[in-house]
């Protein structure tokens, strides 16, 4: 059997940089032969950020859709250069592009991801295949999350009750059974960086030291696992649209009491709280508390659909899967789960669009609707020659 070569580009919601991966795929294996993790330019970030957060001109759209576009190329030359890879030898490159907004319930649903593959095609020679999410939108679908297709087919053969979750910006469950199942269940990591970025300065909280520093804070907890996403059946997913700073900041406020205890009573309370952990609710005004819940928050919204899906064992994979604390924390809200890393953890889902240019120069239909919701199951992607 000929082997074919492809490289998979992903840069995910947390912008904390872009993964490349140059895999070996055939009918029934993708096989990891090298990665690279190429930095994203704090300007550029904060310029995403930027755009993401408040009103924005077509000009900077396309101006984000050309840095982008010519960043991916540099981290697809720095992999070829670092590995002497012969891109010749390439059959195409699968792009994800960086999603800025994802919008597939409104009245005209969208999924928008940016990066210019033409630039990719141009300066590379090899060719594309990109805007992977529109075909299973138009569908009726979602557009995401894609990766439980990737999962089926790496991870069916595991012979177990299994589901996989990818940590990243924002998390996914994929659940393997007679009928595929995979959605996402919230947040991720995004919140997490937003906070630690916006009062400590640093892009993310190793290991969760920081937050290992704080407290539950149980009033803000409820609050924020009150929200109708986590209650929603699934077909869905989410992204930075909807967890975002002005989302924390709104929690935040509905965890503080509606009025303040005399000084008697607040001398009490504290004794209580000082002894069961805030358990009563009152707001700790801690910076290193917000960080802590949020947290509980990734880690109570992943385990709690885990349990519902009955699964002996969850395979985690995504950023996520590296912050220490925050996979302490879900493997003690499911004590009788066997959680465990997967096996290229922080690769999966960029060999997962590797894996899709693929199946698109095949001509060949993405397992999909019973995870978005679409209409059928479709070839996706544009090749870009």
């Amino acid at each position: 059997m000929k082997k074919e070569y492809y490289i998979g580009i992903m840069s995910g919601t947390s912008l904390d940089g872009v993964d490349v991966v140059f895999c070996d795929i055939t009918p029934d294996t993708c096989t990891l032969i090298a990665s690279l993790e190429y930095p994203m330019p704090r300007e550029l970030k904060n310029d995403i950020l930027s755009m993401i957060a408040g009103k924005t001109t077509l000009e900077e759209v396309g101006q984000i859709d050309h840095r982008l576009g010519v960043l991916f190329t540099q981290a697809v030359g720095a992999l070829l250069i670092r590995e002497n890879i012969d891109a010749s030898s390439i059959t195409a490159i699968g792009s994800h592009g960086q999603t800025l907004w994802h919008e597939p319930n409104g009245e005209y649903p969208f999924s928008m991801q940016l990066g210019d593959a033409n630039i990719i095609t141009a300066k590379t020679g090899i060719p594309v295949v990109a805007d992977f999410r529109r075909k299973d939108v138009a569908l009726g679908g979602q557009g995401a999350p894609f990766a439980p297709a990737f999962h089926e087919f790496i991870f069916s053969n595991i012979n177990s009750s299994l589901s996989i979750v990818n940590i990243g910006g924002m998390a996914n469950i994929t659940v393997l059974g007679e009928k595929l199942i995979g959605y996402d269940t919230g947040c991720g990591n995004v919140l997490l960086d937003m906070w630690i970025q916006k009062h400590q300065n640093v892009t993310y909280d190793k290991d969760g030291t920081w937050a290992k520093a704080g407290k539950v804070d149980y009033t803000l907890l409820d609050a924020m696992m009150a929200d109708d996403y986590f209650s929603q059946p699934y077909p869905k997913s989410t992204g930075r649209e909807k967890f975002n700073m002005a989302w924390l900041e709104d929690m935040l406020r509905r965890g503080e009491p509606m009025c303040l205890p005399n000084m008697d009573e607040k001398k009490n309370i504290t004794s209580v709280v000082e002894a069961k952990g805030n358990h009563m609710g009152l707001p700790l005004q801690r910076n290193e508390d917000v960080q802590r819940t949020l947290v509980e928050l990734t880690a109570l919204s992943i385990s709690n659909e885990v349990l519902k899906a009955g699964c002996d064992v969850a395979l985690l994979c995504g950023g996520g899967a590296k912050n220490s604390f925050l996979v302490e924390r879900i493997k003690a809200l499911m004590p009788n789960v066997e959680v465990a890393i997967a096996q290229n953890a922080d690769e999966i889902e960029a060999m997962t669009f590797a894996w899709l240019a693929y199946k698109r120069v095949h001509k060949e239909v993405v397992n999909l609707k019973d995870v978005t919701g679409a209409s059928d199951n479709a070839v996706l992607g544009c090749v870009h020659l």
